[in-house]
């Protein structure tokens, strides 16, 4: 049984998709518990300030490391070393794994040393006390890049062998080990508790890959070159997205250094609103875009343009006709979110309504951050890893100036501020600066997302723009006719149930977001969207693939 599942393939993008996303659902209710222990223990107070902030500089190693795109960089050079020569592509795994993980361990030893000089740029608000400790969890934090470094390349095997399913588990591990450590190591070490659940569940992260790795082939071997041809091409090809995660992860430096002089509270308060708007861009629009890479890079690996961009509208439309419903319900339903799974212990009524304008606000770019790693997943499988990177400079950089401007617009009274207290039912708190901490990442995430198809287009034609557009109309008709009768449920069911007791909320998140969901198949089955037929059918046959891309090589590993 166990073998079986080790060795697991998923032949076709939805399947693939379906396993991801059903991962990260699952992944996400894990996190809905952490963050309710986090918010019932600490509320959206000091201590959740440091814990969050202590991320930042391990966050940005990571992002040096790991997410600089060693798996978008790895896996067509490993994919050229396997069709030619396997023993070759196991040595170069071999030796990739072993340099990144002695570069990660020297910077990590490195920044330890030196992160007090650096931490003050981080939280520039913060008092003394609370700095001295976000620089200790700080330095037990990085820990964890070394292990997400060694678990994101048994990734990169695990995607081009198509096994999913263990590379889906490992995320539900690492919000285990978070919540071991909320649980368990927290009332021994206190906040440094919380640190040693970040990096057990790192660990978990990397371990639970190793055996569906080792049936792939793999078998590590003590090869250390910085010679490698190979390692040189990887090195090349991951310097632009490299670049490009560490201006992310600056960025987000910068909103954590803006939030830390809003006032206590803040922090906290954008991070768990942010957890909320990464559930659909995970659970959708990363499941879709990890699943079809592969597929990209083996097409344009074969020359086969046409069906690269047959796979690539197709998997954009998916995208958007499961992300653009789930925007509106997230707004529509914000209030009640935050209610039902944070609204305990420490985490007031102030906090909840603070927590749901800024998820109000995070809701207006998710479909574009949905959309934003398939079509940064379509250059890299063009091999064109530089367009990406000055698009998101040119993106963070406007995200940074818009933060500082929806801050200040946010700190007294003006026609803009009264406009999103409105529209946000926020009336009577005095402080909403960190509003604009959330509305100024929409806004680079749409302007992003914008320059990214512009040059696209550019580089490829036209990727069946016409039927995209169409979709778009469509999806976005049947989702502002699903709000309206989502809105007057809301009100339905408050006449019936009592508002002020859990249960009530509850019974009546239920039914509006029900009844959202019905009503949007029925309006998308009256306007005819294809979407929606063929995901179904993909789900009821299980991942069946119809027309699936080819695979050379495995008649000769006898599969």
């Amino acid at each position: 049984m166990i073998q079986k599942i080790l060795k697991k393939e998923t032949n076709s993008i939805t399947f693939a998709a379906v396993i991801l996303a059903g991962s990260s659902i699952l992944s996400a209710l894990l996190g809905f518990l952490r963050d309710r222990l986090l918010a019932s223990k600490f509320g959206a107070g000091a201590e959740l300030d440091i814990y969050y902030s202590a991320f930042r500089i391990p966050d940005l190693v990571f992002g040096l490391l790991v997410s600089g795109g060693i798996i978008a960089a790895f896996l067509p050079i490993f994919s050229e070393y396997y069709k030619k020569d396997r023993k070759e592509a196991w040595n170069l795994t071999s030796n990739v794994l072993n340099v990144f993980l002695f570069s990660s361990i020297l910077i990590c030893l490195l920044l330890v040393i030196f992160v007090p000089y650096f931490i003050k740029f981080v939280v520039p608000g913060f008092d003394k006390e609370a700095r001295q400790m976000t620089i200790t969890l700080t330095r037990i934090m990085f820990l964890s890049p070394i292990f997400f470094g060694i678990s994101n390349i048994f990734a990169s095997i695990l995607q081009y062998f198509h096994r999913f399913l263990m590379y889906a588990l490992a995320p539900l591990l690492y919000n285990i080990g978070i919540i071991v450590g909320i649980l368990v190591f927290y009332p021994f070490f206190g906040l440094k508790g919380l640190a040693f659940g970040v990096v057990f569940g790192a660990f978990l992260h990397w371990f639970c890959q190793i055996p569906s790795a080792l049936h792939c082939g793999f078998s590590w071997r003590p090869i250390f070159t910085l010679k490698s041809s190979g390692l040189i091409r990887i090195v090349r090809l991951m310097i632009p997205r490299t670049i490009s995660a560490v201006l992310f992860h600056i960025n987000l430096i910068v909103i954590t250094a803006i939030g830390s002089t809003i006032g206590k509270g803040a922090i906290a308060v954008f991070n768990l609103a942010e957890h909320f708007r990464s559930l659909p861009i995970g659970i959708v629009g990363g499941s879709f875009a990890v699943a079809a890479y592969p597929f990209l890079a083996k097409l344009e690996t074969e020359e086969k343009r046409e069906r690269f961009i047959k796979s690539f509208s197709s998997t954009c439309r998916k995208i958007l006709f499961l992300t653009i419903p789930l925007s509106f319900l997230l707004f529509l339903l914000r209030t009640q979110i935050i209610r039902l799974i944070l609204g305990a212990g420490k985490f007031d009524w102030l906090a909840t309504r603070l927590t749901a304008g800024s998820l109000g606000l995070f809701a207006f770019g998710i479909f574009a951050y949905s959309l934003i790693p398939l079509f940064v997943r379509a250059f890299f499988a063009l091999q064109d890893t530089k367009t990406p990177l000055i698009i998101s400079a040119i993106a963070l950089s406007f995200n940074v100036l818009f933060a500082f401007l929806f801050v200040w617009l946010f700190s007294f009274e003006n026609l803009f501020s009264y406009l999103f207290v409105w529209l946000l039912n926020l009336e009577g708190i005095k402080n909403i600066k960190v509003l604009g901490l959330s509305l100024a990442i929409s806004f680079a995430g749409i302007f992003q997302l914008i320059l990214l198809f512009l040059f696209l287009r550019k580089k490829i034609g036209d990727f069946e723009i016409a039927r995209i557009k169409k979709s778009f109309l469509k999806i976005l008709s049947a989702s502002i006719l699903m709000s309206v009768f989502v809105y007057l449920s809301l009100y339905f069911v408050a006449e019936f149930v009592n508002m002020q007791t859990w249960i009530g909320v509850f019974l009546q998140t239920i039914f509006a977001g029900g009844i959202g969901v019905l009503i949007y198949f029925f309006f998308a089955y009256i306007l005819n969207l294809e979407e929606a037929r063929a995901i179904l059918k993909k789900i009821i046959r299980g991942g069946t693939p119809s027309k699936p891309p080819p695979r050379e090589g495995e008649i000769k590993r006898g599969r």
